[in-house]
């Protein structure tokens, strides 16, 4: 069933209820096995009550877009919120540029820029340090500076060594390629037109060259962060939301902006929280009664992946854990703990890897999982499923949709 249809039949079965439901996802939360104990982050994480909800619960293993396929955080996501990612398209650097607030026209290009560091030609470190958010805003000031004849250009800082950067002006397109290699070793690469990405495709390559050429000018005496790099190029979509599908009021709750500006282009109430876990259930407390379907984002266990430590990938994982009981204490309906992808410390980067899943809710039988990990969800009695399907299942056991067919 094509996704269109498939959300569609879902909308139509729809109902009201009192029922609420909690996504809590730790962000990269999948792990590989270290070479010396064999056990995942995860496995290796002392986590008594979430091994407790494993047992109380339903478990499984998902992809958030197929087998083989390492999804971006946005595809990653946009599966968890019910949307084949295949079908729905949302760029990164769309939702870095809503995520700081910046105004979109249907015809303004945006894009998710890295400061990044620059030595002999080769980019040397990705995120030049991890600079700080200060540093950042100061050195998109110096950025402003930048001029290109026949188009508007706009530099904001995100948080640590991510920006947000768009383009306005005619004849913009999306159909270009990024500047990041992905990975240091390499030097930055040039935008290029993708094939068949007609005129419009090689103008706006030129003036991204343009912008970076100049960019590099400015940021020369500048260090670690002397260069950036792009990616994601896009327009804004039109995405259906949840409230229109599926007459819920839901909320997210979450700390960076690239996952805030995806809560808001799916219709969720972005709600205000500070940065730690214990802000983040705070908020889940004070506005309980306000919502039905909460999103809660837990930032760290993926930075800490991509950093390559798998020890401080442990700790966060135990931090949340510590919370549990008081998302337990508001007795929801539903409640669900995963993530939108795999971020192995031992690969330092998203991967593959289909993330762990706790499916919680008193509708739902129970399975032999004893413990939360990728290997005993594994064997729990959800299986491994696609992520788009998790939202039906959400809706199911919150008594949210009808009886399909006679």
């Amino acid at each position: 069933m094509k996704d269109g249809k498939r959300m569609d039949v879902i909308s139509r079965l729809s109902v009201g209820s009192d029922a609420k439901m909690v996504l809590l996802v730790l962000d990269g939360l999948g792990g590989l096995p270290h070479p010396e104990t064999g056990l995942t982050e995860l496995e290796t994480a002392s986590t008594p009550h979430l091994d407790q909800l494993a047992k109380d619960s339903i478990c499984g293993l998902i992809h958030a877009v197929g087998p083989g396929i390492t999804p971006g955080s946005g595809p990653g996501h946009l599966a968890l919120f019910g949307y084949n990612p295949l079908e729905w398209d949302v760029g990164r650097g769309v939702l870095s540029a809503v995520g700081v607030g910046m105004e979109l026209t249907p015809d303004d290009l945006a894009a998710r820029v890295n400061f990044c560091t620059v030595e002999n030609g080769v980019i040397t470190d990705r995120r030049a340090g991890r600079i700080s958010t200060e540093e950042n805003a100061r050195l998109c000031r110096k950025l402003s500076a930048i001029h290109i004849d026949g188009v508007e250009v706009e530099i904001r800082p995100e948080k640590e060594h991510r920006a947000a950067l768009v383009f306005r002006g005619p004849r913009l397109s999306p159909h270009i390629t990024d500047t990041d290699p992905q990975r240091a070793g390499l030097p930055p690469l040039q935008c290029q037109p993708l094939p068949d990405g007609g005129e419009d495709a090689v103008h706006t390559a030129e003036l991204v060259n343009e912008y970076l050429r100049q960019a590099a000018e400015v940021l020369a005496d500048e260090y670690p962060a002397n260069m950036i790099i792009t990616r994601g190029f896009s327009k804004m979509p039109d995405l259906p939301t949840l409230d229109r599908l599926y007459g819920l009021r839901a909320a997210a709750i979450a700390t960076y902006p690239m996952y805030r500006a995806l809560a808001k282009l799916v219709g969720m109430e972005v709600l205000e929280t500070g940065p730690t876990i214990s802000d983040q259930v705070e908020c889940l407390e004070k506005n309980w009664e306000r919502h039905d379907y909460f999103f809660i984002h837990y930032k760290y266990t993926d930075s800490r992946g991509e950093d390559g430590d798998f020890q401080a990938k442990v700790r966060c994982i135990e931090e949340v854990d510590a919370y549990v009981p008081r998302i337990l204490a508001l007795r929801p309906d539903v409640l669900v703990v995963t993530g939108d992808h795999s971020t192995p410390s031992l690969l330092k980067a998203h991967s593959w890897h289909p993330s762990p899943l706790i499916f919680h809710s008193r509708w739902e039988r129970r399975d032999e999982v004893n413990s939360f990990g990728e290997t005993a969800c594994a064997g729990g009695g959800l299986g491994t499923f696609p992520a788009q399907n998790l939202m039906a299942l959400m809706l199911a056991s919150s008594l949210r949709l009808s009886k399909y067919g006679a």
